[in-house]
């Protein structure tokens, strides 16, 4: 027998090793315990929050986008509408690696560096988790193709058939309708993420961006179930979007159309209103663009030769051109000193040519060589007087004319449902000294007494000051827009202004005879006018100044610096309808160059024919 054995104490050593085994099945029971207790903690207690959670991973919420509200002119020809198209998009969050991403869909479609620019650009901070990005718009049956064989290979990327704006009728109407751009950042910061959840395109110009409001309507959402990259399974619930309004014009399409190619290779732009209500009837501005450019994103190089076009395309000179209205404001004024009696019917002034100011050694010139001999208001109208204007604006006085001329809608925005209209300039003595800070002097008035100098106004200010006049001093805001879904609107009265019966009756008279008297300055569009008359007033604006001393030579002046051609005008000289007010850019000749576009809408308006249309693809029923 070993001698270690004798000494050893097995009964000893067997509860030790049960103690131990004891200890061990404690911290067994323990630790189960524990998972026990974790198990019930998650299971149970904490089962909301966890199923949550695991929804959340396979459950997303995806906006739905409204269809945009439809644009129409006033006869129910389609100006907007939403067209279907393939649009290859991205939802960043489902996709392992964007560079090797995009590299792979770039030999798939084809993709330009301004494609990508405007893709990494919507990556902004209020962007929606889960939200897909747009980064092709218009992908062809081949692309798609191409994309449908590979894309097992492209998580996070999809193809969908989105409704985009496209603007049937082209140029025609891009500075009146506008168009949609996409949201970039300086959109985002004022504008409700939550009203433009799944949206990609906001109204940039024109009614797009005055009426967003109404056109956009309202996102719906749905509840979708994804797999592990992100693919749909299906759509759990879903809440209808709301589609956005749509919106009718004043306008006629045909009249803005033939207006338009009237005026194509001009400079130029044409309003008319109708003078009952103030609706916009035309707006026309040339050169013009084609809108569709900008739904989608327009290219650098495409962006750059507009802006460098020295035609200024995207002006909108009808409401934003601010030029010197001259002899136009003519009628006007002989109404203020009529109704001031600052001068009568039988007031005279000898015109030989030239005009001085008491104390004045400085001609002011007559555009007639010699003259117009003895003149009344009458035939200062008719054969546009110079000279008769410069006495009679300086007898008037500027407090007047200014004072007159503003209630008339000079040198203010006359409020036209559209955004970028300028308000041009009546001067006063208060604004040359804020303005120009230098006083007031006699040349300055006599200089707006022929619609020179200071003055300035719009081609929409024009028609809308002989609207006012036609309606013998009904100021009338003028309209765009006929009806926003059901809602239609009525003209808004802005001021009355009073004068004389026998004063409206002497200078719509005088105007008449601008078309049909013997020496009228528009008598050529008058000449073979049997069914209707015209009342109205041609003007020539300069472009550049003159010295006195030196003779006007249309042919040594490039066209660029001739002078600009205008007239204004409202027809049927008793009963009147329309108002028009068209300037043709270094034109010369008002009675030459603008008074034949005047003829062309008067006789549209007026004398509407029934012949097939082209735009008869266009129209809808309203």
């Amino acid at each position: 027998m070993r001698e270690d054995s004798l000494f050893r104490d097995e009964q000893l050593e067997v509860r030790l090793i049960q103690g131990r085994l004891q200890f061990l099945a404690l911290v067994v029971l323990a630790c189960l315990a524990v998972l026990a207790l974790r198990y019930h903690y998650l299971q149970i207690e904490q089962f909301e929050q966890f199923v949550t959670l695991s929804d959340e991973n396979r459950i997303h919420v995806r906006a739905v986008p409204p269809t945009r509200g439809l644009i129409f002119d006033r006869n129910g020809v389609l100006l907007a509408e939403n067209k279907p198209s393939y649009t290859l998009s991205v939802v960043p969050e489902n996709v392992p690696n964007m560079l090797e991403l995009v590299d792979k869909l770039s030999v798939i479609v084809d993709l330009t560096e301004s494609d990508i620019e405007r893709f990494q650009e919507q990556f902004h901070p209020g962007r929606r988790p889960f939200e897909a990005v747009p980064l092709r718009y218009s992908l062809t049956e081949e692309e798609v193709a191409r994309f449908a064989v590979q894309e097992f290979d492209l998580p996070g990327a999809d193809i969908q058939v989105e409704l985009i704006r496209h603007y049937p009728l082209g140029e025609y109407f891009a500075h009146v309708v506008g168009y949609v751009g996409r949201i970039n950042e300086r959109d985002q910061a004022s504008i409700d993420a939550e009203a433009y959840a799944g949206l990609h395109v906001i109204g940039k110009t024109g009614i797009e961006r005055q009426y967003e409001s109404e056109l956009l309507g309202e996102v719906g959402y749905e509840y979708v179930e994804t797999d592990a990259r992100g693919n749909v399974l299906r759509v759990l619930e879903r809440h209808h979007p709301l589609p956005g309004k749509n919106i009718y014009l004043n306008i006629d399409s045909e009249l803005q159309v033939a207006v338009h190619d009237q005026l194509r290779g001009e400079q130029a732009a044409a309003v008319a209103i109708d003078t009952e209500s103030s609706a916009v009837m035309a707006l026309v501005s040339t050169p013009s663009f084609d809108p569709n450019l900008f739904v989608s994103g327009i290219s650098t190089r495409e962006y750059s030769a507009l802006l460098q076009d020295l035609a200024k395309p995207l002006f909108n000179r009808a409401i934003q051109g601010q030029y010197p209205p001259g002899s136009t404001v003519k009628p006007m004024f002989g109404l203020i000193a009529l109704e001031e009696e600052i001068v009568t019917p039988e007031f005279t002034v000898f015109d030989p040519g030239y005009y001085y100011l008491e104390g004045q050694e400085r001609p002011y010139r007559d555009w007639k060589d010699g003259g117009h001999g003895t003149v009344n208001l009458s035939k200062a109208i008719e054969e546009s007087c110079n000279v008769y204007y410069y006495e009679l604006a300086n007898k008037t006085g500027i407090d007047s004319l200014a004072g007159y001329g503003s209630r008339f809608g000079l040198g203010h925005l006359t409020g036209i449902d559209i955004p970028g209209e300028q308000s041009g300039t009546m001067p006063s003595p208060e604004w040359k000294r804020e303005a120009r800070g230098v006083v007031w002097y006699p040349g300055d008035t006599v200089n707006v007494g022929i619609g020179q100098g200071f003055t300035q106004v719009t081609p929409l200010q024009m028609a809308q000051t002989t609207a006012v006049i036609a309606r013998r001093g009904s100021v009338i805001k003028p309209s765009l827009v006929q009806s926003v879904g059901e809602q239609s609107f009525e003209p808004v009265i802005e001021d009355v202004i009073e004068i004389k019966d026998e004063n409206w009756d002497l200078v719509s008279d005088a105007m008449r005879n601008v078309i049909h008297g013997t020496y009228g300055t528009a008598r050529a569009i008058g000449a073979d006018l049997e069914e209707y008359e015209i009342a109205g007033k041609t003007g020539t604006a300069q472009a550049i100044s003159i010295a006195e001393d030196v003779d006007y030579d249309d042919l040594e002046l490039e066209k660029r610096l001739r002078d600009h051609a205008l007239f204004i005008a409202y027809a049927p000289v008793e009963e009147p309808k329309f108002s028009v007010g068209v300037i043709v850019e270094n034109g010369e000749h008002g009675g030459s160059m603008a008074a034949p576009i005047a003829r062309i809408i008067f006789d549209k308006l007026l004398e509407p024919t029934h012949t097939d249309s082209p735009l008869e693809e266009s129209r809808v029923a309203n």
